[in-house]
This record gives structure tokens, sequence and C-alpha cells, in this order.
């Protein structure tokens, strides 16, 4: 037991890296729609190109989704809508019709009994057949249709031509007054024109529940085909009933995958697959790619980003697998080549695609297209940094989507006229919204502590603030930050190294000089020195302090982390010589504490720290010389540079000596021409 706790002690980081990977398994497994992936892959009026297929089981057979489109259209213009019977604003209405007759038919009227029957016989005739309500779903109703009507709890089909509307009622009433004898005819109309309403009333609700009922009563499948039957043989062209008949094995097979038994088959499968592209995730980072695998939040960063690909990717096939090709997959390469190289871009890219596309229909065409939509996004955005070219790559990936989709759809239509242009707005959306690389990139930097080209190029630019602030309270030391940047530049040229990172931090590795920029010699104007007031070991102090300084006011500024390494790092634990000697001289026979004359660190750890330590130091040297020639260059580099050998100032840095007398000669052939110094050619 103590042996393990010492190894997870000694090991935690690598165990970490492991946790990572099994979380990320447990994730896409918790997601993973359990359903079964038919062996098969076919199309419509191609070929069978796998051996004879017989029937595995009984299945029966599955309507085509045209099939039951017509079946449910038919229903739903055969259904009948049901109109309700308003009693109780019938009898409200008659009411009011017997009070105004009782005031409008005066005693002394010869034809007063007549009048009152015949006005109460036309309203009973007319609304207890009904008068219905003018809805929409009538508009385009003709004069064969036939209604619900709900009378007394009970429906009856009624033709629409059989029931009244308030304009039919009048002149059904008109033709009835018309042919009465001995009857006041205006009055009776006047009467009747007051109280008729409609009274067969919509009811939604039941006509929604009565289509949706006779709609679930549609059948999906029909006829049966038996075990062992022959489906089609090997090279048959899969016709359209060859084609209903493997379908309809497809649907089963993936049905059937809800038995216990099978779907612990099927959970078996589909761990065995998302473990291998993991595996192979875990491998390629492990032997071929050490710097990312050295960092833990690396790896987390790929793993979430192909995470935030394949879960929501999980969740929309499970519910609505249509609007699959919505969603923005070339997002993922877009920011994957912000932080990564291409390599690492493309595996990603694809075993996240590899993932997806095991419960995906149509496999292959889904995995064809987002695998060269990867390689459009590498190919556009591997070498530019610049945000312009975020929005060019878009249209690259719309322009992608629509070419290889127009070449599966030939493949399987073998006409123009028959290519399902309804895509072309997903494949628009989907690469509309991969123009959100841009905030999420952002977002990402921040949350795992990456930088980007993106914000190096912003920092790099001198106008930045905190550089037009150097410029301003410094200019000397702007113009030697300058001067290393460029000799930085052309060093990592030489070897090899993120140039781009170099170069920024060689611009920013002295801004703690502003804090006190008249006591470095660059920034001096005139004769007057202010050291020449203060001890050598006070001045000591404000030199080293300028490292501490310009950590200080990076924090402030709010710079990466990977800037400020080289404001940490650009003087290493190097000595301030020059008044640590003076300071020796100044105090005869007193012992000196070289700690106090020394930077704190800590040592460059990288090839590019190191190569702005040898430029900064080289640069700033230079400055002192009087007459530079050739060989005093050759010398002050080749000293510089070997005694912080000799201090072991590289020992933490991925650097070789090899790389290290290239950085001196470009150094000495950039000075050479800085200065303008002629080559000595020989007699």
């Amino acid at each position: 037991m103590k042996a393990f706790i010492d190894h997870l002690r000694h090991h935690y980081y690598h165990w970490f890296k492991i946790i990572s990977f099994a979380f990320a398994i447990f994730l896409v497994m918790w997601f993973l729609p359990r359903v079964g992936k038919f062996q098969y892959e076919f199309q419509e009026g191609k070929p069978w190109q796998h051996e004879t297929l017989y029937a595995p089981f009984d299945f029966s057979l599955h309507k085509s989704d045209r099939q039951l489109k017509d079946e449910k259209d038919k229903i739903a213009t055969q259904n009948y809508p049901f109109f309700e019977f308003d009693k109780e604003i019938t009898v409200k209405n008659k009411d009011i019709l017997l009070q105004m007759l009782d005031e409008k038919l005066p005693d002394q009227l010869l034809n007063r009994l007549k009048t009152r029957q015949l006005t109460l016989k036309l309203y009973d005739a007319v609304q207890n057949r009904g008068i219905i309500q003018h809805h929409k779903v009538l508009d385009k109703a003709d004069k064969d249709m036939k209604v619900q009507v709900v009378k007394d709890r009970a429906a009856n089909v009624i033709a629409l031509s059989d029931l009244f509307t308030i304009s039919s009622a009048f002149e059904y009433a008109s033709r009835m007054v018309d042919t009465a004898r001995f009857v006041d005819k205006p009055l009776i109309m006047n009467l009747l024109g007051e109280v008729f309403v409609q009274n067969l009333i919509y009811n939604e609700g039941m006509s929604k529940q009565e289509l949706n009922q006779s709609l679930d009563r549609v059948s999906s499948t029909f006829g049966l085909v038996q075990q062992g039957e022959l489906i089609i043989s090997e090279g048959d062209l899969v016709d359209e009933e060859k084609f209903l008949l493997i379908n309809s094995l497809r649907l089963e097979t993936e049905k059937r995958t809800g038995d216990f038994k099978r779907m612990n088959t099927l959970l078996a499968g589909q761990f065995i697959l998302v473990l291998a592209v993991f595996v192979t995730l875990f491998l390629f980072i492990r032997l071929l790619r050490n710097e990312v695998f050295n960092e833990l939040k690396k790896i987390n960063l790929i793993l979430l980003l192909m995470l935030l690909t394949i879960l929501p990717t999980y969740l929309i096939l499970s519910r609505v697998p249509s609007l699959v090709y919505l969603l923005p997959f070339g997002l993922l390469p877009i920011i994957l080549i912000t932080f990564f190289d291409s390599r690492t871009t493309v595996l990603v890219h694809l075993l996240t695609i590899f993932l997806v596309a095991i419960v995906v229909p149509n496999a292959f065409q889904f995995a064809f297209l987002q695998l060269i939509v990867g390689y459009v996004v590498v190919f556009s955005l591997d070498l530019h940094g610049r945000r312009f070219y975020f929005f060019r790559t878009s249209g690259f990936i719309f322009l992608t989507y629509i070419i290889v989709y127009v070449g599966f759809s030939l493949i399987q239509v073998s006409e123009f006229s028959l290519i399902d242009t309804s895509m072309i707005w997903m494949f628009a959306m989907s690469a509309a919204l991969t123009l959100l690389a841009l905030p999420l990139i952002y977002f990402f930097e921040r949350l795992f502590g990456q930088i980007t080209d993106l914000t190096l190029l912003e920092l790099s630019n001198t106008n930045s603030p905190l550089l037009r602030e150097l410029a301003s309270k410094a200019p000397g030391t702007f113009q030697h930050s300058m001067q290393v940047a460029n000799l930085t530049e052309e060093a990592l040229y030489a070897i090899g190294g993120n140039v781009l990172l170099a170069r920024t931090g060689a611009l920013y590795h002295d801004i703690g000089k502003m804090t006190n920029p008249y006591y470095f010699i660059e920034n001096q104007m005139g004769s007057y020195n202010p050291h020449d007031d203060l001890t050598a070991a006070e001045s000591a102090s404000i030199i080293i302090n300028h490292v501490i300084d310009g950590i200080e006011r990076a924090r402030k500024a709010k710079l990466p982390e990977q800037i400020i390494d080289f404001i940490r790092t650009h003087h290493g634990t190097s000595r301030v010589n020059y008044f640590y000697v003076m300071q020796q001289r100044q105090n005869p026979g007193l012992h000196v504490d070289e700690r106090d004359f020394s930077y704190h660190g800590p040592l460059p750890f990288s090839k590019e720290t190191a190569v702005v330590m040898m430029s900064d130091s080289v640069e700033a040297a230079s400055r002192s010389l009087k007459a530079p020639t050739e060989q005093k260059i050759n010398d002050l580099i080749e000293n510089i540079i070997n005694k912080q050998i000799e201090t072991n100032q590289f020992a933490n840095a991925n650097i070789t000596f090899k790389e290290i007398k290239i950085v001196k000669s470009i150094l000495k052939k950039k000075l050479l021409n800085s200065y303008h110094v002629r080559i000595a050619y020989p007699e």
C-alpha cells in the first residue's frame, strides 16, 4: 500500500491525464445514442455491393416516408371538423324573440296569430338545423364537404350544404315568408334579423383530437418478410422495391437493440470503438507530441473541444437527426489550428468525426464531407493568423459543403434537377456558425492560459498601449527592445522555434525600466548619470529590480504568462558585474555578497527565452563599442555567450550547442550590418 501511495505521489500528474481521458470516455458513452448500426451501406439506384442478403428474422415492411405522408395527407383532407351545437344561445335568443313578438304585435292586428306562429316556426326550423360559424377551416370548403355536428352529446356527419349560414338562413326565411298569406312580412324579417345567431361553434380541441387519433391509427408497416426469404442478390440493382425491403430490415435491426441482451452487446461494441479512438489520441500525443502531453491543460483543451462537438451532435441525433448538418463541425479544426499544429488538428478532427459517425445516418458521406472541411480549414488557416481569414475560411467551408454534397448527390440521383436543395440553407448556417470561433478562442485562451498567434500579433503591434508608453517614457529602451526583437526573430528563423512568441516577448522584456528610465544608460541624455549619486549596491538594486517592476507592470496590463516569462528570464541568474566590481574596489578587504548583485532568475527554460537572453545581452553590450570592427563584434559575442554557457544560464533550455553556434553567427552578421562594418577580406 505504501508503495502504491508513493507511486501516486511521484506520478500524480500522469494519473490526472489518464483520469481526463477516462472522464471523456465516460461522457461520450453516457450520451452516445443506443442505436444499432446497420452493417450494410446501400443507395437506391445503385448496385448491391455486398454478398447475397437473406432475411435473418421475420420482419414487417416499413412504408416509405412518402407513402406515410400521402396517407396522412389523405386522412387530414378527409377528417371532418367538429362543430358543437350551442343550445344555450339558441334558447336565449328564442326567449328574446318571444318578448319582441309580444311588444311589436298589437292586439288589434288581424294577422297577429299567423305572424307569430310563422316567425317562431322559421326560427325553430333554422336554429334547430343550425347556423354554422364562419371559421378558417371552411375557407376552402366545397359543396361536398362534411362536418361533424355534436348535439346532445351525439356526433353526426352532416353535409355542409345541409346547414345554414347567416346569409342562407335569411334567404330561406325570405322564401318561406313570400309564400305565406295573411302575415306581416316586413316585421317577420326584421325580428328574425335580430335573433338569428351562429349556434354551430367550431370545437378546435375535438377536431385536433380526432385528427391525431386518426393519424395515430396509420400503420407504419405493411406485409411480412419471413426468415430466410431472399431480399437481394449480390450485384442486383437496388430499385425502389429492393430499397424498401433493405431499409425495412435496417429499421428492424436498429429497433431490436432494445432487447436487454442485444443492448449489452451494443454497449460493448460502442465502448470498444470509443476506447479505440481515445487510445489512438493518447498514443499520438504521448509518442509524437510531447510538448502537448507534458501539459495537462493542453490535453484538457483538446478533450473539451472534442466533447463540445460530440455531445451536442449526439443530442441532435437522438431528437432531430435531419438537423445534424446544421451543426458547425468546421468550428473544431478552426479552434484547434489556432492552438496546435496542423497534424494534431487533422488527427483530432478526424477522430472526432469517427465518434460521430458511429451513429450518424449515411456515415461514409458524413465522414467524407467533414474530413474535407477539416483539411480546407487547415490549408486556409495554418499560415495565417489574422482575423480576416476566419471570415474567408467560413466562406470556403460553405463552398466545400456545396461542392462535395453535389458530388454525392449526382452519384445517387444522376440528375442536377433531382438534387435536394433544402440542404443548402443548413450548410450556410453551419458555415456562418463557425464565426463563433473568434469569441471562443479568446474564451479558451483565458480559461486554459494559452496564447494564440492572434493575440501575439495584437501584442506585437508597437501601437499597443504598453509599448507606446515604453516609447514615451524610455525611448532608448524601446529602441533597444526593437533591436532585440529583430535579432531574436532572425536567430529563431535559423534554428526553429516560435518566432512570433519570441519577438513579442523581446518587445516587452524591458518594460520594467519605465519605473526608473534614466538609471539605464540608453535613456540618459547628456553627461549626467544618476548612478553617480548612489552607492554601487543601490545602483545594482535599481538595475536588478527592473525585472520585478516589469513583471508587476505586465500583470497590471494583463499580459499573458508566456510573455511575462521573457521578462522573468532575460537575465537569468547573471551578475550585474560592473557594480559588483565597483563595490569591491570601493570596499577593499570587505566581503561582498555576490547574491546582492545577481538577478533572481529563473533561468531561461525554452529555446525562445534563451535566444532573447543572448540577443539582449549582445545588443546592449554592442552599444558600448567604440569604432566597432568585425573582430571586436566577433569577440564581444563570443565572450558574452560563452560566459552565459559557463554560468549555466542555458541549463534548463532545450537548446543545443549547435543551435547556440548558429545563433552566434546570426547575431554577428546582424550587428555587422547594423554598424555598417566592412568585412575584412584576406590579401
